[in-house]
């Protein structure tokens, strides 16, 4: 006899990923390592093993210095050109449907070896927008992603929104006639849904999303307060008379945004930045960030504009941004105020995009009952501010954010 097959819900999401099926009546996660449920969504192509690391040891790899090249946020990247076009890596021509159905066969693998179970079909969780409401590159982005899951041996590939799987786990199913609002904040994107549960199940009002995650997040402070120290915001002289021009924003835009950093170590890039370090108003700076290109350090750089805005939400008054990897005692400071106006216009679109959904779905703020968080990143204080001011009356609660949305998908896997 064969193996039995199951449904494999997983949650292939910006920063982590988890996975897990219905066994019995309850779902049951996937452990990735040893104690873990998530795992990270990263890839480290080492140079000198010629090996793919993928996960914790992809992260370690890069903290380590070891020679490879480092990818996170890859989700960001599905819809547009670039998942179908090749690059070289380790000796092989790869496209990103290739790297990301590499990382759902692992996590396939890994179910199939915990479980002895064969899983053909697997019940995604898709967020409600990619990049955005309208935006032609919806179906692509959904297209993508299946495409991913069939390289990585899917037979069967089925979507559900990840707000919808997060209100199946909050027990939505056992407290009819509630209507409730399901506060989904990711590394890669915010999803807002309004749902009713009743006798047939969770009826969604509404679905809405923004483009906006943790990811998001770091790259505003990281242009706020970690690039000025590499040069933005200086000033080139002219090759020739007194005047100056304004540096360009690009590239310190591109570094501090986690899909785009791989692509900023080029020949070309170094050179042009050579150029400018010579015109520089203030060329310290800049020589900083062309050590940054030279050894590579962007995801360096990443990692800790995310450390420090964990310590500066926790409230930590001496909260700061290490930047000892690129100049022993470089630091930005980091203090609550300070992370809460770099993240305004984030708050701002937060509160329009429920305000609009509430208005999709014909409903007042005072008529919802219960605000669930789930995500990793509607831990960040910035989104139950937004959301207890718009909803004072509501009851706010914490599901398990890391994995609430694939304990959905386990259950309605299973069903």
């Amino acid at each position: 006899m064969g193996q039995a097959t199951q449904v494999l819900g997983v949650d292939f999401g910006t920063s982590n990923s988890a996975a897990g099926f219905l066994d019995g009546d309850q779902p049951r996660l996937i452990e990735m390592a040893p104690g873990q449920t998530t795992m990270p969504s990263t890839f480290f192509f080492d140079y000198e093993t010629r090996e793919t690391l993928l996960g914790e040891p992809a992260n370690q790899a890069l903290l380590n210095g070891d020679e490879g090249r480092f990818m996170r946020a890859l989700k960001r990247v599905l819809g547009t050109p670039l998942m179908r076009e090749e690059r070289q890596l380790l000796n092989r021509r790869l496209t990103f449907v290739d790297i990301i159905g590499g990382f759902l066969a692992e996590i396939k693998a890994r179910a199939e070896r915990e479980t002895g179970l064969r899983f053909d079909a697997v019940l995604s969780g898709r967020p409600v927008v990619f990049h955005g409401v309208d935006d032609p590159r919806e179906a692509q982005a959904e297209d993508d992603l299946r495409a991913c899951y069939e390289a990585a041996g899917f037979a069967e590939v089925r979507f559900l929104p990840e707000p919808e799987a997060a209100a199946i786990a909050s027990g939505a199913l056992e407290r009819r006639g509630e209507i409730g609002l399901i506060v989904d904040i990711g590394g890669g994107t915010s999803d807002f849904s309004l749902f009713r549960s009743g006798e047939a199940g969770v009826e969604i009002l509404a679905n809405h999303g923004v483009r906006i995650g943790g990811t998001d997040f770091d790259r505003s402070l990281s242009i706020d307060h970690v690039m000025p120290l590499l040069g933005r915001g200086g000033a080139l002289r002219k090759a020739l008379g007194p005047e100056t021009t304004p540096m360009p924003q690009l590239i310190f835009n591109e570094l501090a945004t986690w899909e785009k950093i791989p692509f900023l170590y080029t020949p070309a890039t170094r050179r042009s930045v050579k150029e400018m370090v010579q015109l520089a108003c203030a060329p310290d700076r800049l020589a900083r960030l062309l050590s940054v290109l030279e050894d590579e350090l962007g995801h360096d750089l990443a990692f800790a504009v995310e450390r420090g805005k964990i310590a500066a939400n926790a409230g930590a008054g001496d909260a700061r941004i290490d930047l000892g990897i690129v100049e022993r005692g470089l630091a930005a400071a980091l203090p609550p105020e300070a992370l809460g106006q770099s993240l305004a216009p984030h708050a701002n679109a937060l509160n329009r995009g429920v305000r609009e959904l509430l208005a999709m779905a014909g409903q007042e703020p005072g008529q919802i009952e219960r605000v669930i968080y789930v995500g990793g990143s509607s831990l960040m204080n910035v989104v139950p501010q937004v959301m207890r001011a718009m909803m004072p009356g509501a009851e706010h609660v914490y599901r398990e954010v890391f994995t609430a949305v694939t304990d959905g998908l386990a259950i309605a896997a299973g069903r």
